[in-house]
């Protein structure tokens, strides 16, 4: 049986501004978009949604992966919705959004794996918000560089691809990903558009031991990795992996000032930490034009 694990004072928010959270949802729902504050239950949703802004999720809301850690569904994915990256482009306009990020489940039914529709919705933001940046986080697309060039090629202003774990943990926490490929996708992007910001992220209270966490930021590195965001796994479900640690937010300040020694442009690091959240912070503290 396992251990639940008591959740610690540090990992409590409080919910204000419900108008602006519900207007916020209401925009979304009417322009049919998912977003991964809804899909992977977020713990940081109503802070977005009070600051009308969100993290879209494309290609539909099924992934075709079974990634224990996630709490987005799984199993047989809907049709391409080819109106969604123009509502996309509107929600931006609507909500004001001067940084846009972009995710999406992981299609691997898809020939290009999504790339299209990804560059389709650059173009779409682009076109209806032409002084927003964007950020776009992709899945690992099986390591097909061809597509990942596609997505490239319509010059997002950062890529990020999240490397998720240790390597250790991958074949119980990823186990239809590839921790390597998933390295060499950064490094490719870097090689296709050296112009363009790369990020990553990792999640802990896993099990996974300091060392290796720091073995992965070296590896990061070694793939030119810009900006790296360091988060708490909280457990979706009993159906999920089991959480095996809160980590001190002590803790978290340890790997950030490790993470910038190593070389990082960008760190952020802490319990509610995510890959999207607060991800136009990070462009404000780099060399970013």
């Amino acid at each position: 049986m396992s251990t639940v694990l008591k959740k610690p004072e540090w990992l409590t928010k409080r919910i204000t501004n419900m108008d602006v959270i519900e207007d916020t949802a209401a925009l979304l729902k009417d322009l049919s978009l998912h977003t991964v504050c809804d899909g992977a239950d977020c713990p940081n949703r109503c802070e977005c949604y009070a600051k009308k802004t969100a993290t879209f999720m494309i290609l539909g809301s099924v992934c075709t992966r079974q990634c224990r850690f996630c709490a987005v569904s799984k199993g047989s994915p809907e049709l391409l919705d080819p109106g969604e990256p123009a509502n996309i482009g509107k929600a931006c306009r609507e909500l004001g959004l001067k940084h846009v990020v972009v995710t999406s489940v992981t299609r691997d039914d898809l020939p290009d794996g999504g790339a299209v529709h990804f560059a389709r919705t650059v173009h779409e933001i682009r076109e209806q918000n032409p002084v927003a940046t964007i950020e776009l986080l992709i899945p690992d697309l099986n390591g097909n560089w061809d597509d990942l060039k596609t997505i490239m090629d319509s010059k997002p202003d950062v890529l990020n691809h999240n490397i998720e774990t240790v390597p250790a943990l991958y074949t119980k926490v990823r186990p239809q990903a590839d921790y390597e490929r998933s390295l060499e996708l950064l490094k490719k992007a870097k090689e296709l558009d050296c112009g363009i910001f790369t990020k990553s992220g990792i999640m802990v209270g896993l099990g996974e031991k300091d060392e290796e966490v720091y073995e992965v930021m070296d590896d990061l590195r070694r793939s030119d990795c810009d900006i790296l965001t360091i988060g708490q796994y909280l457990q979706p479900s009993d159906q999920h992996i089991q959480l095996k640690e809160y980590i001190h937010p002590e803790k978290f300040e340890e790997y950030r000032v490790t993470a910038e020694s190593k070389g990082f442009q960008y760190v952020a690091s802490g319990p509610f930490v995510r890959s999207s959240y607060n991800a136009s912070s990070g462009l404000e503290k780099i060399n970013f034009k």
